[in-house]
């Protein structure tokens, strides 16, 4: 099997990596919505991102994993199915389990995410706000857990992404194609070299890819150590509410997105620097607006509301 682009050897597009390890760093920071047009290495980030999970905890041995679902797939793929034939015959409830259940504590990448079936976004949905996945048929129902990280990646030209499913995702990342010529050359001659022998090409990239699993590793134990102070969650609801953004979603997702941002960074304590930053991820794709109306966000006019609270 050929190997997978290391996710270190990906040129530029450093804000869409670092929208990614947050979440391999802090579960809790909700997913990512990865927006650009083809050939801007998202689905190659994406699948990437597998070879530097670690587990989520140090009693778990398996490294959490990238579950790819297809935009096509039924609903019954997705949820899963009772085997009614098993019960008729032997009584036995029999679950054949979907890929909701293989997410569970893993990544749940959707490429093309807006393209998805509505039934299947409704899933996903529930799913995400119930962390359990529930199964019904001819009245017998199944329930197991269903906790993962959804991350979906998208081309703007070929259609919006439903409201109700753009919330749910933590955060949003807009990606464009390099326009300086040394990196654009850079590209090119990386790509070259990985179809040409994958493996020496991954295994030339093998140190930083241990690097950045020994990175995600610590940041996850810092974590805990950053303090959730009075002044820190009264900057991020300054931000909100000088966003005008709706519900209290966006709040607990910039928490959740500094902390992992300052643990990622080694701070001891989040900066207004960080908390700017994560904002420019969590807040734009919440904000009001009508159809087809283009957010533009003056950060400058934010950043002098949060001097001014301080």
């Amino acid at each position: 099997m050929k190997k997978i682009y290391p996710f270190s050897a990906i040129v530029g597009q450093e804000v869409m990596k670092e929208a990614l390890l947050l979440n391999a760093i802090s579960p809790e920071v909700g997913g990512v919505l990865i927006k650009g047009e083809k050939g801007t290495a998202k689905s190659t980030a994406v699948r990437a991102l597998a070879d530097i999970l670690p587990p989520l905890s140090d009693a778990e041995e398996t490294c959490m994993k990238v579950v790819e679902l297809p935009v096509n797939a039924t609903e019954d793929r997705v949820v899963g199915t009772i085997n009614l034939e098993q019960i008729l015959q032997k009584g036995e409830k029999q679950f054949e389990p979907g890929l909701l259940a293989e997410a569970h504590n893993n990544i749940l990448y959707v490429d093309e995410i807006n393209l998805l079936d509505d039934h299947v976004v409704d899933v996903l949905l529930d799913a995400a706000a119930m962390g359990i996945n529930t199964v019904e048929r001819e009245g017998i129902s199944y329930s197991h857990p269903a906790r993962f990280v959804l991350v979906g990646t998208m081309n703007p030209e070929e259609g919006e992404i439903r409201p109700q499913l753009l919330d749910r995702i933590g955060l949003s990342v807009d990606v464009y194609g390099e326009r300086e010529s040394h990196k654009r050359v850079e590209v090119i001659k990386r790509r070259l070299a990985y179809e040409a022998n994958p493996d020496a090409f991954c295994e030339s990239y093998e140190a930083e890819q241990q690097e950045l699993r020994h990175r995600v590793i610590l940041a996850r134990k810092r974590l805990q150590e950053i303090s959730v102070t009075d002044e820190l969650l009264e900057a991020i609801t300054t931000i909100s509410i000088t966003l005008n953004v709706d519900g209290h979603r966006p709040d607990i997702t910039m928490l959740h997105t500094v902390r992992a941002m300052a643990a990622w960074e080694g701070n001891a304590v989040v900066t207004e620097e960080q908390l700017l930053r994560a904002a420019r991820l969590v807040m734009p794709h919440r904000m009001r607006r009508k159809p087809f109306e283009e957010t533009t966000i003056d950060w400058q006019y934010v950043a002098e509301v949060l001097q001014r609270k301080q």
